[in-house]
């Protein structure tokens, strides 16, 4: 289930805010979606997989708690990561 080296580098080249960025919130925010996506299409072929399920919620939750700081600290850069995501309407 976890993201191969080569998407998450895709991932990391897509939403760096510098040259040597591997960790900021817009980088983490992408690829817990990314995983996010994955996870939601293995539970719906694989509805009685509970743990994974949980899994899924501490993700959502995680990605809510840092668009909660982007949000109050960098107005601007949360706005760019939802709508390049498109995760919140």
């Amino acid at each position: 289930m976890a993201l191969s080296t080569q998407a998450k580098q895709e991932i990391i080249n897509q939403h760096q805010t510098h040259g040597t960025d591997t960790g900021s919130v817009e980088v983490q925010v992408a690829m817990l979606s990314k995983r996010i996506d994955q996870l939601s299409q293995h539970l719906q072929n694989n509805a009685h997989d509970f743990s994974s399920r949980q899994g899924l919620l501490k993700m959502i939750g995680q990605r809510k708690r840092l668009l909660s700081y982007l949000k109050n600290t960098k107005k601007n850069r949360y706005e760019q990561i939802v709508s390049k995501l498109g995760i919140r309407g």
